[in-house]
């Protein structure tokens, strides 16, 4: 059935897309398909955060359009709330056929062109297949995973030399894929390091002196991957480790293993700002760690420290990090939320006084992010069962995604009972996302008695719950 449809796909665009030029003699770029279970009317096509052109849908839910004069690299294509890169050069005709009900794996790219989208794809069901790689290896000891991670790089760049035999790709692409290739594995050195320094200190010393030689190679100012998710999750894991070994050195009698609190935040803010002099790529990093530093603030003093500090580095979004501030106002500790509106899963509006009459943990989460939202949940559960003199409420952040919502809901057989979508607010989506990390400890009465928290499984925090039901 689904090759029946690509070439149905196929044969409705050959007008636009005959072989009349090739590659080489065509500066312009076309892109079309067809979305399965649409959930808008609509595809994107974006380079990095900013918009190249919206794509319609059709009748039939088709779509296809000429984009000219693009540079060749790695762009992304957008069909709310789901994503995926594409990598896009003059000259390419490429046809996208996806069911939003099994977006990535649905995912098949076809026409001149299609070769580089498909091996990047490739690459990423990999990665993500291999993502609780770390987690499940972590234990060993870091001889033996130097090892398997050699062997996973060695792999990778096996398939990448056999693919280069096989087809014909550009000198930009060969550079592109190889680095990504060499990135994914830096970061999953930079994640097996982290948390062997924070849960196997004892394993520390067994390090073999060469383990982060890598580091050396991690170029922060490399505009060819900027918008590549290899890429960016290498940095932000790299921040992540120095900005612990840096306080496990300096600063020992310090809760070092908080990634959310200012000290933490501040240094892995104060470290891309130091090693990255690309705006795009510096300011990428910024925005996260800003934003995620204003929103763990809990009084008017530590919100000041926060902006105090953008301002000392020069930060280029002041004033979007200001309007962040002024809305985290109405979450210090001591404010009442009661009269905050949400959604249940019928679409009805109701506050948190409707649903709050006793202790009650809030987290929020996204099906943007569903790495996440799958470990959110997982431990959630788990919490929910030891902690039963609590309630814990999930709030969805994607304001206006009522649908997608409830189809991850699900698809994972979560129960609705105790979960609510955040509704129209006077922010829009972009800014609700910032409050990703954050838990709100709500009283009965639905008055914070803590928010900056983030969501963990560690002893640490377990022991701050206690001390809420105990209080």
């Amino acid at each position: 059935m689904r090759k029946f449809l690509l070439f149905s796909i196929i044969s409705s665009v050959i007008f636009f897309i005959s072989c009349k030029n090739d590659r080489a003699n065509n500066e312009n770029i076309y892109i079309g398909g067809k979305i399965i279970n649409p959930n808008t009317n609509y595809v994107i096509i974006s380079k990095g955060q900013k918009p190249v052109d919206t794509v319609q849908l059709n009748e039939n839910n088709e779509f296809g359009k000429y984009l000219p004069k693009l540079d060749a690299g790695i762009y992304t294509f957008q069909h709310n709330p789901e994503n995926q890169i594409v990598y896009l050069e003059p000259g390419d005709s490429i046809i996208v056929w996806v069911n939003t009900y099994d977006f990535d794996q649905s995912l098949n790219f076809s026409g001149r062109g299609s070769e580089e989208s498909s091996f990047l794809l490739d690459l990423f069901l990999r990665n993500r297949a291999n993502n609780n790689l770390v987690l499940d290896y972590y234990k060993i000891k870091p001889e033996k995973f130097k090892k398997i991670s050699d062997s996973i790089h060695q792999t990778r760049m096996a398939e990448f030399d056999r693919k280069v035999k096989d087809y014909d790709l550009s000198e930009n692409f060969l550079e592109l894929a190889k680095q990504s290739i060499d990135y994914e594995f830096y970061d999953l050195r930079e994640r097996y390091t982290y948390l062997i320094k924070k849960y196997h200190s004892d394993y520390t010393d067994l390090i073999p002196e060469d383990f982060n030689s890598y580091r050396d190679s991690i170029d922060f100012n490399n505009k060819l991957l900027q918008n590549y998710y290899v890429y960016t999750n290498t940095i932000d894991d790299y921040l992540r480790t120095r900005a612990l070994e840096y306080c496990i050195e300096k600063h020992k009698d310090r809760d070092c293993y908080n990634i959310s609190n200012f000290q933490n935040v501040k240094r892995r803010a104060t470290l891309i700002d130091s090693l990255s002099n690309t705006p795009s790529i510096k300011n990428k990093f910024l925005d996260i760690l800003l934003s995620k530093a204003v929103t763990m603030t809990s009084n008017e003093e530590d919100l000041e420290r926060v902006l105090d500090f953008a301002k000392s580095i020069n930060y280029a979004n002041l004033d979007e990090i200001n309007k962040l501030a002024e809305i985290q106002t109405n979450y210090f500790i001591g404010k009442s939320i009661a009269d905050f509106t949400i959604l249940d899963d019928n679409g009805k509006e109701m506050t948190y006084k409707d649903i709050i009459d006793r202790k009650t943990i809030v987290y929020f989460w996204s099906t943007n992010n569903a790495r996440r939202y799958l470990w959110q949940f997982k431990t959630i559960q788990d919490l929910r069962e030891k902690y039963p003199e609590l309630d814990f409420i999930g709030i969805n952040l994607d304001i206006g995604q009522h649908k997608k919502w409830l189809q991850v809901m699900e698809e994972n057989n979560y129960d609705t009972s105790n979960q609510y979508q955040l509704s129209n607010r006077s922010f829009d989506e972009h800014v609700a996302t910032k409050y990703l990390y954050r838990i709100n400890f709500l009283d009965k009465d639905a008055v914070i008695v803590k928010g900056d928290e983030a969501l963990s499984t560690s002893a640490e925090f377990e022991s701050k719950l206690l001390e809420f039901i105990n209080n």
